[in-house]
């Protein structure tokens, strides 16, 4: 099962006792940037290409969600070789990578053996989308899941899948649901109805360029301000002082999630006439 998200990605299976787990990528992560970084005419995926963003100036692609299924945007194609890449063709880039971790972790955990070979076999998989994807945006989404060597059983709507997960449909009753989907880039509500143990999308609505990356933004903007008030240096014109502000304020903001109070303490992040500046701050 696979949620090809905006800023981020993650990939489920089955286990023996009948349960959903995450499987867990490369880097022992529950969830992989949805961000290529295009080295030469080398692809890299994930953590290794988000950490690139602000450094790098090789081609970098990133939200190419939100523009699969829809026509020519030229901030998500790219021709490199000969070879056109759109926002499918991004897709299954990103698709293929989640695929190759979770081939590793399968093996590693002994539900795939040691002879199975990524070449010679067609993964079957699901793969979810928003509720508002009509049925271009579906296709292409289907269409990047089997360039990446993925069956695509079936496309599911995102709200469907959450309620599925938290096992609304063991419950054999009929209900209206609210779904609340909080994302990296986007933030949705869909309103489904269980009935039979068949859910419909009754409704959605939302923001798709609203999500945890705005709240980022947000803390960012907060510190770089505080610091420059504090020592007239703009912090956000160092490429590596605003990757490590961007690093902490994502960071921060995971912490406030289940703590009242975080500090960030960055030592040594800028140099002012060749004194070393620090920043700590509290936020709440």
């Amino acid at each position: 099962g696979i949620d090809l998200g905006t800023t981020y990605s993650c990939v489920s299976f089955i286990d023996d006792d009948g349960t959903p787990k995450v499987i867990l990528n490369s880097d022992g992560m529950e969830t992989t940037p949805s961000v290529v970084w295009f080295d030469g005419s080398i692809a890299y995926v994930g953590k290794k290409a988000n950490d690139r963003k602000i450094t790098t100036t090789s081609p970098i692609f990133e939200f190419v969600k939100r523009d699969i299924g829809k026509g020519h945007n030229a901030s998500t194609h790219y021709e490199i070789k000969g070879y056109y890449f759109g926002p499918t063709g991004l897709s299954a880039i990103i698709l293929r990578k989640l695929k190759k971790d979770a081939i590793i972790y399968l093996k590693k955990k002994g539900f795939l053996s040691e002879s199975f070979e990524e070449k010679s076999n067609i993964i079957p998989a699901v793969i979810t989308v928003p509720a508002y994807f009509n049925d271009s945006q579906r296709q292409a989404t289907k269409e990047a899941g089997e360039i990446a060597g993925l069956k695509v059983q079936r496309i599911i709507n995102e709200p469907t899948a959450a309620a599925l997960a938290y096992g609304l449909d063991k419950k054999h009753m009929d209900s209206t649901i609210a779904v609340f989907d909080l994302g990296g880039g986007t933030f949705d509500i869909s309103i489904l109805e269980l009935g039979d143990g068949v859910f419909e999308v009754k409704s959605t609505n939302g923001d798709t360029h609203l999500g945890g990356d705005d709240f980022d933004q947000v803390i960012i903007d907060w510190l770089a301000d505080e610091f420059k008030i504090q020592e007239n240096v703009d912090l956000r014109k160092d490429p590596m002082s605003l990757q490590r502000i961007k690093d902490a304020a994502e960071k921060a903001k995971i912490e406030l999630s289940s703590s009242a109070e975080t500090e960030i303490n960055l030592p040594y992040v800028t140099a002012v006439d060749g004194v070393p500046k620090h920043l700590v701050m509290k936020l709440s």
